[in-house]
């Protein structure tokens, strides 16, 4: 299986076995883009997909020594996303589907990232537990089995990830190792104690979580320090000593109620998950975010306590990746969840669906939050209700 891969700023190929075998993995990223910009600019993001495209899935195929006479199927994904991105990726996948006659696999992102732990943990079966936290999304879901999720919680606002990058910027950290990351590393440095930052959501007893009030948090106590006010256009690099502690200070405190607030909202998640499925062994963490060695050993200590294991995939295969998107499309070509090859000459301006909203799972009904704002405008059935009224019919 080849997994293609465009919803956001990077372009990922892949090629799987139906065994587990990665054969191939390329990734092109958009690291100096999302510096330049400070944040990923769709238009661009599209244009930089489009110059890359071509040569990714080429040398994914080159570096597993195949062409596309040799696949079974191309897997792509269709969504959430961006919509200019996801187009990039849908279109070379199309075409190649088209040449070679093989059927294509339209993967849900978020599901891409919940089911790459089952390729790396071959002792990972459903149900399981996921929390899904990247730059654009938090979710928690318990998967029931492949295409059936219930939607426990999820972002009113803000991801964690999108909290982490916006704070490193303001903190004027360099972004081209993603904000995440330089973050982390800062916040070693720092005192995770120093600032008193609320955490977000208490008084909502369910599993949503909410990151927009904690930037707010952080961006007063940024303003609020004379050293520490033009930050964002005085890069890290220039900072003197105590500046520079105070940055980290900053950092610290910032990670340790942004992981607080994970947390605590996988240990109700736990509780709920325990009632509807007993037999529950592995909570699931993946997505970017789940890089981050400070998140992953402070989830570690919730699973243990509740006496579940955690499964983590590599840092590489937790940020986007064709891996996920390949063995993603094997788990559903295997059970025929697939459409037919495109035509070989399919013109380039064709109308093809793409899925730029799209819910995972379907709402836990003590999951729905009061506090939720989510636009709903252009929201496509979730991808578990369209499998299950397929299955029906």
């Amino acid at each position: 299986m080849l997994g293609i891969e465009t919803s956001c700023d990077d372009t990922a190929a892949a090629v799987v076995r139906g065994n587990g075998d990665i054969l191939s993995q390329v990734v092109s990223s958009q690291a100096d883009l999302l510096s330049r910009y400070g944040g990923v600019a769709p238009k661009m993001a599209e244009e930089a997909h489009s110059l890359v495209i071509d040569q990714v899935v080429q040398r994914a195929l080159d570096d597993a020594k195949l062409t596309g006479n040799d696949l079974s199927a191309v897997a792509v994904t269709i969504g959430p996303g961006l919509s200019l991105c996801l187009r990039v990726g849908v279109q070379k996948a199309r075409r190649l589907a088209g040449v070679f006659s093989l059927p294509i696999v339209g993967v849900h992102h978020m599901e891409a990232h919940a089911l790459v732990a089952r390729l790396i943990e071959r002792n990972l079966q459903f149900p399981f537990l996921a929390l899904l936290i990247s730059g654009g999304h938090n979710l928690l879901i318990l998967a029931h089995k492949l295409g059936h999720y219930l939607q426990l919680g999820t972002t009113i606002d803000d991801a964690i990830g999108e909290a982490y990058d916006k704070t490193a910027r303001w903190l004027g950290l360099d972004m081209r190792k993603g904000g995440g990351p330089a973050l982390e590393e800062l916040a070693l440095e720092g005192d995770a104690n120093s600032i008193n930052f609320s955490i977000p959501m208490r008084q909502h007893k369910d599993c949503n979580f909410s990151y927009a009030g904690l930037k707010t948090q952080v961006r007063l106590a940024i303003e609020s320090r004379k050293i520490c006010r033009s930050m964002e256009n005085n890069p890290i690099s220039l900072a003197n000593l105590d500046d520079r502690r105070s940055r980290a200070d900053i950092a610290a405190s910032f990670q340790r109620v942004a992981v607080l607030h994970l947390e605590e909202r996988c240990q109700r998640a736990i509780e709920w998950a325990l009632k509807i499925e007993p037999s529950i062994k592995y909570l699931v963490v993946s997505g970017g975010v789940a890089s981050n060695k400070y998140v992953r050993a402070r989830l570690s200590h919730v699973v243990e306590n509740n006496g579940l294991e955690l499964v983590c995939p590599p840092p590489s295969l937790c940020t986007d990746n064709g891996v996920m998107v390949a063995w993603t499309g094997i788990e559903h070509f295997l059970i025929g969840r697939f459409d037919p090859p495109p035509p070989a000459d399919e013109p380039e301006d064709a109308m093809f669906e793409l899925r730029p909203r799209w819910p995972l799972g379907e709402e836990y009904s003590q999951g729905k939050s009061e506090a939720r704002s989510l636009k709903r405008a252009r929201v496509f059935p979730s991808l578990t209700s369209m499998i299950q009224s397929s299955d029906q019919n």
